[in-house]
């Protein structure tokens, strides 16, 4: 079968609003400095018309994933739900602006396009107010199984079990995918998502996942252990492929007995940590899509988390293909 792309993504589509503020903006518009804060849409609405200045792009776990894929040169595309709104119009036209293919049909009824605005003061801090809006609202009537069998491997970040449509949607992917023989993958999102859901996370990994992503933290959270080493003979007893990353001491790579450490290269600087896992997948599933072996996924992960961290925001700010290029990784 030809595949026409590298991978498919689901997740929340959401809208990332970066704006430079200073500390009477927060104190003013009673923001919480240095935390996420979900917030209404009349709150949501509030917060965009006084927000100066602010650089709206496609946001979002798996839309990262897939735009750090496109950097990279691969071909990915998402799936993710936004409303007929002009939030919605810019989500897709900065995903497509960057190599990523977008069709899921936007919602005429129901909430507006979600979105997070980032209120970023001098000392770096970045004070977020997430609106989650439309992308709550996918349904399975948005997921095609003729797309997913076009891709070499689905991923799906485990954000959307908090919605049940989007959960149904999600198992519908997973459906059509083991159908194609297009690789599973999947991301825990965070240890809080964990919390909520690891019961079913552990049932898709004996019934529907090739391969999950998990930091160390969350690594721990899902196998309720919290030695390292405890934790590596859970991921081996599993049997499938998991990758988990361990911050500045780089990745661990574990496919039934086999076990590897890719150690990263210090970065430059350390700015920003958001979207290091999500570009940590990218470079991954670009790897196993183009053949790599297990330790090259895991330095193309490393290359693109340590570029994500070098600045403020979730995507590449230079080529990554250039980068991995330059590495002797492509």
């Amino acid at each position: 079968m030809t595949r026409t792309y590298d991978v498919v993504g689901l997740g929340n589509a959401i809208v990332d609003v970066v704006a430079s503020v200073d500390d009477r903006f927060l104190l003013d518009h009673h923001i919480a400095k240095g935390a996420m804060t979900l917030i209404d849409e009349f709150r949501a609405r509030e917060l965009l018309e006084h927000l100066p200045g602010g650089i709206e792009v496609a946001g979002g776990s798996a839309a990262n994933t897939m735009a750090g894929l496109a950097s990279l040169g691969g071909k990915p595309f998402y799936i993710g739900k936004v409303h007929d709104d002009r939030l919605g119009a810019l989500f897709g036209e900065s995903l497509r602006s960057l190599g990523v293919a977008f069709a899921t049909p936007p919602a005429t009824e129901g909430s507006p396009t979600a979105s997070c605005l980032v209120a970023v003061t001098a000392d770096g801090q970045r004070s977020m107010s997430t609106y989650l809006g439309a992308c709550r609202e996918l349904t399975p009537h948005d997921v095609d199984p003729a797309e997913i069998a076009k891709a070499k491997a689905l991923y799906i970040e485990g954000y959307l079990w908090d919605a049940e449509d989007a959960k149904i949607a999600s198992r519908k992917a997973l459906t059509a995918a083991r159908a194609a023989g297009t690789l599973t993958s999947f991301t825990l999102s965070d240890s809080f998502c964990v919390g909520r859901f690891r019961d079913d996370f552990l049932e898709l990994m004996k019934t529907d996942l090739d391969l999950v992503f998990a930091n160390e933290a969350e690594a721990k959270a899902l196998f309720e252990e919290e030695d390292w080493d405890a934790v590596l003979e859970r991921a081996k007893a599993w049997g499938g492929l998991m990758a988990i990353t361990r911050s500045e001491k780089g990745c661990v790579v574990v496919r039934g007995p086999e076990v590897q450490g890719v150690p990263t290269t210090p970065a430059a600087r350390l700015i920003d940590t958001t979207g290091a896992g999500d570009q940590f997948a990218a470079g991954f599933l670009y790897g196993l899509t183009h053949g790599k072996s297990l330790a090259d996924c895991g330095r193309l992960g490393n290359l693109a988390a340590g570029e994500a961290i070098g600045h403020y925001g979730a995507r590449p700010e230079v080529s990554l293909q250039k980068l991995a290029a330059e590495a002797g990784l492509i």
